[in-house]
């Protein structure tokens, strides 16, 4: 948080000041019963003596010809973008990406600038403020991280700009420099039947309920992530049963994803996936724990009905316990599953690119981009042309293919009848 460091009274009402975040002297002063704090650009105290004057003097002719407006220090615009961006939400008119701008700015905006001035904000602060973040990080951060954080800082200038407490041609310019992320981190097959083997074992040695639930319910989440290459977090968070519909053949099955809430869905509206074949198993595990499933019910909650926002943690605690928390590519976490998902079809040669963009929800050049270190190995095949590692585990549990056959033609028969009687498999 910034602090004042040093300062000097100039006349009743002017004094110059140097904050902790900052090299240079700030003017602050009083015109018309009002106070009003600006950068001078000067490290110099009587150059910055000089500035303070011919500010005063300047906005005092502002007042007298109607031009000057009352500016805000930076944390109490910033608190009230945020307001802004959280009753968007609400309304459910807002961007999934608000909830990011807003981590972002009480995470670094807010604790640097604090009292600043948001008139005050210039190129020479913003210089500042890059080294403190590299420093706070620990590294330089990504194009797309700065890229994330200017959104952020635009939505404070916008909400300075449309409550009057700056003007349009004050907001500074924004650097976009940043180091070029372009591979992702994920995991390999052996990886994932790992952690997942880890989860299994946490969950039967787990000494509380609640936490052998979670575990569980953790087991399910990521195996829907790794089967479909969605979004964790909104897009798998809100799904409900009726969202999980089938078309059956036989012993024979697809199994489609009804995406209504995300990241893309704000502009693409609701969008439709393909489940891997290998998803039956957890939805057949999620089905008996919860026989009297509702339509409209979560699908992925507690046996009591509650959500729980431990299944990321629990995730990660994992890929740690296990050492594979980190890679060259960046920290593997839960979302390194969809970038998986990705990655496993481009090296199967299972689908083209446009078929896998669609799929995902993202765009062909945002493949292209991350994941151009397997894209040569692939080509043109269906989408549901590979066998995850899980099902090839299953089977072999079961020596006659037959009797496997009829079992799953008869929950298949199930569930469809479900799906059409009450709206749900």
């Amino acid at each position: 948080m910034a602090k004042q460091t040093e300062r000097h009274q100039i006349s009743d009402d002017a004094h110059i000041f140097k904050q902790s975040n900052s090299k240079w002297w700030y003017a602050r002063f009083q015109v018309e019963g009002k106070w009003y704090s600006r950068a001078t650009k000067q490290l110099d105290k009587l150059k910055a003596i000089d500035i303070a004057y011919r500010m005063m003097v300047e906005y005092q002719i502002r007042h007298q010809t109607g031009t000057l407006i009352s500016s805000k220090q930076f944390k109490d615009v910033a608190e009230k973008a945020i307001q802004t961006m959280e009753a968007e939400l609400y309304r459910g008119t807002g961007k999934v990406i608000y909830k990011d701008y807003i981590l972002v700015l009480r995470k670094y905006h807010i604790p640097f600038f604090d009292r600043t001035p948001i008139t005050s904000i210039d190129s020479d602060i913003l210089r500042e403020f890059d080294k403190w973040r590299i420093e706070k990080i620990g590294r330089e951060p990504a194009k797309s991280t700065i890229l994330n954080h200017n959104a952020a800082m635009q939505m404070v200038f916008k909400e300075a700009v449309e409550n009057k407490w700056m003007l349009h041609n004050q907001i500074p310019g924004l650097s976009v420099k940043g180091t070029n992320t372009v591979r992702r981190a994920s995991l390999t097959p052996a990886d994932f039947e790992q952690v997942m083997d880890h989860l299994y074992e946490l969950e039967t040695n787990g000494r509380k309920e609640i936490t052998r639930q979670i575990r569980e319910l953790t087991q399910d989440y990521a195996e829907f992530v790794i089967y479909t290459g969605m979004r964790p977090g909104t897009e798998v968070d809100n799904l409900t049963w009726s969202d999980l519909h089938i078309e059956r053949h036989g012993d024979k099955a697809t199994f489609f994803i009804s995406i209504r809430k995300g990241k893309t869905t704000i502009h693409t509206g609701t969008r439709e996936v393909v489940c891997k074949r290998a998803i039956q198993n957890t939805i057949l595990r999620l089905t008996e724990r919860f026989p009297n499933r509702k339509p409209q019910d979560a699908i992925f909650c507690l046996p009591d009905g509650s959500v729980t926002n431990e299944i990321g943690r629990t995730f990660n605690n994992a890929l740690k316990d296990l050492g594979l928390d980190k890679s060259p590519y960046g920290k593997r976490t839960l979302y390194s599953l969809r970038h998986s998902f990705i990655t496993w079809e481009l090296i199967a040669q299972s689908v083209t690119i446009d078929v896998l963009a669609r799929q995902c929800g993202t765009s062909i050049e945002m493949i292209e981009k991350h994941y151009s270190h397997v894209i040569p190995r692939m080509f043109s095949q269906q989408l549901s042309g590979v066998d995850m590692p899980k099902k090839e585990e299953i089977e072999q549990k079961w020596k006659n293919g037959e009797k496997l056959s009829r079992l799953w033609e008869k929950r298949f028969t199930l569930w469809e009848k479900n799906y059409k009687s009450r709206g749900s498999i």
